[in-house]
């Protein structure tokens, strides 16, 4: 697929089938996601894959974090969590380092993460694979933070659910970039 009708054809898809992805596709993803820019050269990305029992794990942790979060509410409104953490076949975490070095700016690591993100969902369009890049609620607790081994004043930028798309996405009109574009000269 040609880079600018990936850019322009990708969409989040949340409705993936149950089969597996190849570990290589999943490799060929997070190889075309850490050739984005960073700052210092510092690498600031962590990816975490979780496929299998590990869904199982984070469902479990995402279920106790909102009752944590949510002491007083109902015992479905906990579980509604569980489907977060189990809707495709693969899920991909994404953290982000603290800077290290005093020359290295939080928000340049964040960027670039982001970054690597963004190249990700492109990585998984040309695939022909569905990818979906969910934030909220459990991207800033601190207790799912600490399964992925992050600590509470760590980013973490998001949930990428990946699969095999059940039906074509339809194809949107998105707006264009001459309202939000100054020329100067």
């Amino acid at each position: 697929m040609d880079l600018f009708e990936a850019i322009h054809t990708r969409q989040s898809i949340g409705k993936v089938k149950p089969e597996p992805v190849s570990r290589q596709l999943i490799e060929k993803m997070l190889a075309a996601a850490v050739q984005a820019p960073n700052h210092y050269k510092v690498r600031p990305w962590r990816f975490f894959v979780l496929t299998g029992a590990a869904l199982e794990r984070l469902a479990d942790v995402m279920v106790s974090a909102f009752r944590k979060r949510m002491p007083g509410a109902a015992d479905d409104a906990a579980e509604a969590q569980r489907p977060k953490a189990l809707r495709s076949p693969v899920l991909i975490v994404v953290g982000v380092d603290k800077p290290g070095e005093s020359k290295v700016i939080e928000i340049e690591n964040v960027c670039a993460t982001a970054a690597a993100v963004q190249n990700l969902l492109l990585a998984a369009r040309g695939l022909g694979l569905a990818a979906k890049w969910n934030t909220g609620d459990n991207a800033t607790d601190d207790s799912i933070k600490a399964f992925f081994g992050l600590a509470p004043d760590q980013h973490l930028l998001g949930f990428i659910h990946i699969g095999y798309p059940m039906a074509e996405a339809q194809s949107v009109e998105r707006p264009s970039f001459e309202d939000r574009t100054v020329w100067m000269e």
